[in-house]
């Protein structure tokens, strides 16, 4: 099957990365299905660029009900689902003791409850077609613990969780199940977090061995490529880190920054 025939969807695909990735999919040819609290508007007039079909489906995707509407609208469209990209998360910045059970709680619901049931619902096209690529977009925050972070680092360890369960249930009838992690970015959640004070640029690029934040394009790559089934066959159950070694270095930042 061409790609002009697939389909790909898109969560958090208004801005950063579900944008990016939007775009990068568009130049290999899939039909998209954007979804955001907002409507993806920008996102949508640059894929049309690209001639690709494209639709908006702008909702709480924490919401059960939103997300079988969502699935049910790309069903009646185009009948299937290829590729589904878990993008869209919100982050938390709160030492453990002040975080509130309503604020912890709300991280879980949009950062790993809405990624099983939209992997639910498309996920039941891929099975009934016997293919398909998810991918979940998780953190290093998923592979390692961040301080003042308790609701995002769990959300996204259990995102990870959740990626290797479905991969051994799914994997075996066609659907693979992969997770991307990717290290700090720049968008417009790092502005978000750093107009808090809680960090600066320098605290992340000196962790960092490639002495960089990652950029959008960086982590649709990884996407774009774990989506592809000619790319990445056998490839199943695998969180992919995209930190630019930063899980890799265990260095004290001194030492990091003689060898620069």
């Amino acid at each position: 099957m061409s790609n002009t025939q697939r389909v790909a969807i898109v969560t958090g695909a208004a801005q950063g990365i579900g944008k990016r990735t939007a775009e990068l999919l568009a130049e290999r040819g899939f039909r998209l299905a954007l979804s955001d609290l907002r409507s993806p508007t920008e996102t949508l007039r640059t894929v049309a660029a690209h001639g690709v079909e494209a639709i908006e489906f702008p909702g709480d995707i924490a919401d059960e009900q939103v997300v079988s509407r969502f699935g049910a609208a790309v069903q009646d469209r185009w009948g299937r689902a290829d590729v589904l990209v878990n993008n869209a998360g919100i982050s938390m910045i709160a030492p453990a003791e002040g975080l509130s059970a309503a604020d912890y709680r709300r991280v879980l619901e949009v950062n790993l409850v809405a990624p099983f049931l939209l992997a639910k619902a498309f996920g039941a096209m891929m099975l009934s077609q016997r293919s398909g690529s998810i991918i979940n977009v998780s953190s290093v925050a998923g592979l390692v613990g961040v301080a003042d972070r308790a609701a995002y680092n769990a959300s996204k360890h259990g995102l990870i969780g959740l990626t290797r369960t479905l991969a051994a249930e799914w994997g075996g009838r066609g659907v693979r199940v992969n997770a991307v992690c990717p290290g700090w970015v720049k968008t417009e959640m790092d502005v978000a977090d750093q107009a808090g004070g809680s960090y600066t640029d320098a605290d992340i690029t000196n962790r960092v061995p490639m002495a960089r934040f990652a950029t959008p394009d960086d982590v649709a790559k990884a996407i774009a490529f774990l989506a592809d089934p000619r790319e990445s066959a056998f490839i199943n159950g695998h969180a992919l880190a995209v930190d630019g070694g930063w899980t890799a270095d265990g260095s004290w930042e001194s030492l990091r920054l003689r060898h620069r």
